[in-house]
C-alpha cells in the first residue's frame, strides 16, 4: 500500500517553522516508511488543508494519514479535522485522522530533557531537585488548553523542585505573574521552557519581550531559558506513535 501522511499545522509566515516542518516529514517519512509526507497550514499562509490533500492525492497514494499537528486539543484541531472530512467525500482515497500532539507522557520527556540540556550546556550540576521550573505556553479560551499543559507540569512536579506554568496571551498568570510566582519560592536555579512546538514570532520575539522585563524586576539571580519543543526525535516519534494509533 502506498500510504501518504499530512501534518496539518496551524500556520506560520516565519521560514524556521517551515525549514523544522519540513525535517520533521522527511523523517517521519523515512521512519515510518511512508510513500510520501508533506505539511499544510489551517490558516495564516498557504499551503492550506486543501492544497495539502491535493498534493498528497497527486502522488498517487492508496491511504492517506492525517496528523493535527498541534500541542492543545480545540477549536483550531476541530476546524482542521472537520476541513479534512469535508474534503474526503471527494475522494476515493481512505483518509484517516489521529489526535493532535497532547496528553502524551513521551511530551514530560522530552521537556524534561530540553531542561537537562540547559543545564548542562551552562554548566549547573545541581541535583534536579533544587531547580525550579516555569513552562510558558500560548494561552487559549479552551480549557482544554491548560489541562494538556497541567498534564506536563504534573508529570515533571517529582523530578523538581518547583514546577509552575504561565501563558504567553489570553489567559493568567501571564508570564510577568509566572515568574512573580516562581520569586516567591526563592528558586536558586530557574529554567523557563517554552511549550510551543516551532521556533516561530512567539518563541523568537513576543516571548522575551515579555520575560526579559519580568526577570529585570523578578530578584533572581539564576534564569536560564531552553530550547522549545522543535524538531526532536521524541517529537518525530510522537507523530508516528500517532499514526500509527489510527492506521490499520
Amino acid at each position: 500500500m502506498r500510504r501518504g501522511l499530512l501534518l496539518i499545522d496551524r500556520g506560520s509566515r516565519e521560514e524556521e517553522v517551515k525549514e523544522e516542518l519540513q525535517y520533521i516529514c522527511e523523517k517521519v517519512k523515512l521512519r515510518g516508511n511512508y510513500y510520501f509526507s508533506d505539511y499544510c497550514f489551517l490558516e495564516v499562509v498557504p499551503p492550506y488543508i486543501a492544497d495539502g490533500i491535493k498534493k498528497c492525492l497527486s502522488q498517487n497514494i492508496d491511504a492517506l494519514t492525517i496528523i493535527p499537528y498541534f500541542l492543545y486539543p480545540g477549536r483550531k484541531v476541530k476546524a482542521a479535522v472537520n476541513t479534512a472530512v469535508r474534503l474526503q467525500s471527494q475522494t476515493g482515497v481512505k483518509f484517516t485522522i489521529s489526535r493532535p500532539m497532547t496528553l502524551h507522557k513521551s511530551l514530560i520527556k522530552i521537556v524534561d530533557e530540553k531542561i537537562d540540556s540547559v543545564l548542562k550546556k551552562n554548566k549547573i550540576s545541581i541535583p534536579k531537585i533544587e531547580v525550579d521550573i516555569l513552562l510558558i505556553g500560548h494561552g487559549s479560551k479552551d480549557p482544554n488548553a491548560r489541562m494538556s499543559l497541567r498534564y506536563v507540569a504534573d508529570g515533571l512536579e517529582e523530578r523538581y523542585r518547583s514546577v509552575k506554568y504561565c501563558f504567553l496571551e489570553i489567559e493568567e498568570p501571564n508570564i510577568k505573574q509566572g515568574i512573580e510566582m516562581s520569586a516567591q519560592d526563592n528558586p536558586n536555579i530557574l529554567v523557563v521552557m517554552p511549550y510551543f512546538l516551532h521556533k516561530g514570532v512567539h518563541v523568537k520575539r513576543d516571548i522575551h519581550e515579555d520575560l526579559d522585563s519580568a526577570i529585570t524586576n523578578s530578584g533572581i539571580n539564576n534564569i536560564l531559558v531552553s530550547e522549545h519543543l522543535g524538531t526532536d526525535d521524541g517529537m518525530i516519534d510522537l507523530v508516528l506513535q500517532r499514526a500509527r494509533e489510527v492506521e490499520i
